[in-house]
């Protein structure tokens, strides 16, 4: 009975002590015609803290006291709405950034789509002898020539790289026949002056064949610069021209469809708009024409006058070799500025780049 007793005294002891704290917080409190004055005004409001000992009896048992925090703001305060990195547009309304990106990337695939569907539909005309195409007879020709000509000579570059490969293994065979004799020269007195001299003969073959190959390797670069850049750049500029032809003919049968339908169906900015992309494409159109026809002319004058200079490189090196004549062989390396790299020559390291 006395431990009840003294529990029963202690819960109404901290009730007491609760309620006295409840009237003070009241009684000390602001009416509500100064808590309008106070929000009007934008005076700052107090900090409230209660704590009571009956805290420490109820469901937080753990804490000794609770203590209540809460700040605001003036009502009249400037408070900026607007997140950092989010655009406001003139009306107040946010633009996020990716919504703009978004919708840029939509209107970039909206246009490719249309674009690709004109085309197709006329490359399947022009497949099927439906729709009309513009053709440059002069400029088709040449670009034929050009396809037929890169065909051509790569043919040219792939044989004589599998030459210049097949004389290397020549060259190395003789080389290590060479060093054969060399060995037997020391071995066999009796055959020594015969192995000498076969000796000798390889290792002037191998000089001069190493002559051959600085030639052939310097026409076989040439070549394929010529080839897989030079053309293919021209070739490059061509396909640019075949699709802005066919992007110019698929507008241009739209603008004609246009015209030569109904007014009264067909509004004025859709032929308005039509007209202008028309124009559009026929500017692309033409300037690339112009761009095929001057690379084409001066392919052609680089091509003969490297091909006459490749073709004599390689005659006179192949003759001077297969006859014997070193003197030439040297000269001719020398009349076109070739240097050989040394059999004992690495690699330049990293450093030295």
């Amino acid at each position: 009975m006395a431990d009840s007793n003294t529990a029963y005294n202690g819960d109404s002891k901290a009730n007491d002590m609760f309620e006295q704290d409840l009237k003070d917080i009241l009684n000390d409190g602001q009416d509500l015609t100064d808590v309008h004055n106070t929000v009007q005004s934008g005076s700052p409001n107090k900090i409230m803290t209660s704590s009571y000992p009956g805290a420490s009896t109820g469901n937080f048992g753990a804490q000794s006291g609770l203590s209540r925090s809460h700040t605001m703001p003036p009502a009249n305060s400037n408070i900026s709405l607007a997140l950092q990195g989010v655009p406001q547009n003139n009306g107040g309304d946010f633009i996020p950034k990716t919504m703009q990106a978004a919708q840029t990337k939509l209107e970039t695939i909206k246009h490719w789509s249309f674009n690709t569907f004109k085309c197709t539909k006329q490359l399947i005309s022009e497949k099927f002898g439906k729709g009309s195409k513009t053709v440059d007879l002069e400029l088709e020709t040449q670009i034929e020539t050009l396809k037929d000509m890169q065909r051509k000579y790569a043919n040219i570059l792939r044989l004589a790289r599998t030459l210049t490969s097949h004389f290397s293994q020549v060259v190395q065979t003789q080389r290590a026949l060479g060093e054969a004799f060399a060995e037997q020269s020391q071995r066999n007195p009796e055959l020594q002056e015969e192995f000498s001299y076969n000796c000798e003969t390889q290792r002037n073959l191998v000089k001069n064949g190493e002559v051959l190959l600085g030639a052939m390797n310097f026409f076989t670069s040439t070549i394929n610069t010529l080839c897989n850049k030079t053309m293919e750049d021209t070739l490059l500029t061509i396909k640019n021209y075949e699709a802005a032809r066919l992007e110019y003919d698929a507008y241009r049968n739209d603008i004609e469809a246009l015209q030569l339908g109904p007014r009264e169906t067909t509004p004025a900015h859709k032929l308005e708009e039509a007209q202008k992309k028309f124009e559009d494409h026929k500017t692309k159109f033409e300037k690339l024409r112009g761009d095929v026809s001057i690379k084409l002319k001066f392919l052609d004058e680089n091509r003969v006058k490297v091909m006459h200079k490749q073709l004599l490189l390689f005659h006179n090196a192949t003759s001077a070799y297969f006859t014997g004549n070193a003197t030439a062989l040297d000269a001719t390396l020398k009349q076109f500025n070739i240097k050989l790299k040394s059999a004992n020559s690495s690699a330049p390291s990293w450093l030295e780049h």
